[in-house]
């Protein structure tokens, strides 16, 4: 009788957590991983995937996503925007207000294949749709029932979100993240804050715990982490990075500049984790999905070991879940399978400027708690389902759902 149920065969594995980039077969059996080595014979598993000429990964984290589907104008469904690009954990970046935690549970965490998890809002109202600007009423925010909460729901709630930009927070400056972190620390959790233009980041970084996460760390529309005129990074961001405040892309639809990146890699100042910041306004560009974005830092000249620690190892710390993001035996059987592309892809960044990339990932299978899918297993909505859906609309007129060029794989 064959000891394991799938064989990953003939593989490159990397696996950044345990130091492997090599030649090794991944064995699973039922939802755990049962054996990382090479040589392991295809008659020991019932189903053998072979994979030459394609690099294994533990299944990717994506930390920063808006999954909260058919409750909130950004959500988009779970599964067909992550799965199908090696996404296995998903976290969506504080959707839910506390009012609405029992319904992420029971409509998103229960119900997909991929694993669903969320930071919880320091404000009430959550982040319902994108012209609610969640916290210019201080009133909205609660942290002894957010903090409450985010312990009582720890299976899968990984922390508390906050929003810092002026649109957001209006006349009320810093206070909002004040209370996330109040929240935070009744609950012994990390604070994903969302940086913006009008409030400064010196400001931001200071309050900041060694394990709260910055998250938009490559935006460029103003109150980044670089200096404005001459785009060296500026020192409070280096103190904070020293002081361990983890930092975040998250991509999405207006947060991510080439030249910011630029300047913070060529500083050596590289993210410590890679996240699509993935919603209704970008699913079909600039973002895509997760396995789009990393293509980016390929292109941008970071390795492929570095860049896969990004959208695992590094991700699973962040949101404090060692077990995932690695390929351990007796651990999670989540796996990603890529081919990797060198034809021309056109990658662009929020502002609309296109770079032309030669290697990229190609997501090829995915298992997910031991089985086997493949991106021909789901269909996303269409620019125009996702309209109706998410009543994509600002009082005075509709907003565009852009189609920027497709990446070859994307879909």
């Amino acid at each position: 009788m064959p000891k394991y149920d799938l064989l990953l065969q003939g593989g490159t594995v990397i696996d950044p957590a345990n130091g492997r980039h090599e030649k090794l077969d991944v064995a699973i059996t039922g939802q755990a991983i049962a054996a990382v080595a090479a040589g392991i014979p295809a008659g020991d598993a019932r189903r053998v995937e072979r994979v030459e000429g394609k690099i294994v990964t533990p299944g990717w984290i994506d930390i920063h996503a808006h999954v909260f589907a058919g409750c909130t104008s950004w959500g988009i469904k779970p599964d067909p925007a992550t799965i199908p690009a090696g996404v296995t954990t998903v976290v969506d970046a504080g959707s839910p207000g506390w009012t609405m935690l029992s319904g992420f549970r029971w409509l998103i965490y229960e119900p997909s294949i991929v694993r669903a998890l969320t930071f919880l809002h320091i404000s009430g109202v959550g982040l319902v749709n994108a012209w609610v600007n969640e916290m210019e009423d201080i009133r909205h925010a609660h942290p002894d029932t957010v903090g409450a909460l985010v312990r009582e729901n720890s299976d899968m709630v990984v922390g508390v979100k906050v929003r810092q930009g002026k649109g957001q927070v209006g006349e009320n400056g810093t206070r909002p993240m004040e209370l996330a972190i109040e929240a935070a620390e009744m609950a012994d959790a990390p604070v994903m804050c969302h940086i913006a233009t009008g409030i400064p980041i010196t400001e931001v970084l200071r309050r900041l715990r060694p394990g709260d996460i910055i998250t938009h760390c490559f935006q460029g529309r103003g109150d980044a982490i670089v200096d404005e005129d001459s785009g060296e990074v500026l020192p409070a961001t280096l103190e904070a990075r020293e002081r361990g405040v983890v930092m975040d892309v998250g991509h999405g639809g207006g947060s991510f500049r080439w030249g910011v990146a630029e300047a913070c890699l060529e500083a050596g100042f590289l993210p410590d984790v890679i996240s699509s910041d993935l919603h209704a306004y970008n699913l079909y560009g600039p973002a895509y999905d997760l396995a789009h974005i990393a293509s980016k830092f390929l292109y941008l000249g970071l390795s492929l070991d570095q860049v896969v620690a990004a959208v695992t190892s590094g991700p699973a710390q962040a949101i404090r879940r060692p077990e995932l993001g690695r390929l351990d035996e007796g651990g999670p059987a989540d796996v990603a399978v890529y081919s990797l592309s060198d034809d021309p892809t056109p990658f662009f960044d929020t502002h609309g400027d296109e770079r032309i990339g030669r290697r990229g990932f190609l997501p090829e299978l995915t298992v997910r708690a031991g089985k086997v899918y493949r991106p021909a297993d789901f269909t996303r909505e269409t620019p125009e389902e996702i309209a109706r859906r998410c009543r994509i609309r600002k009082p005075g007129g509709e907003i565009e759902v852009r189609i920027y060029g497709r990446s070859k794989g994307s879909f």
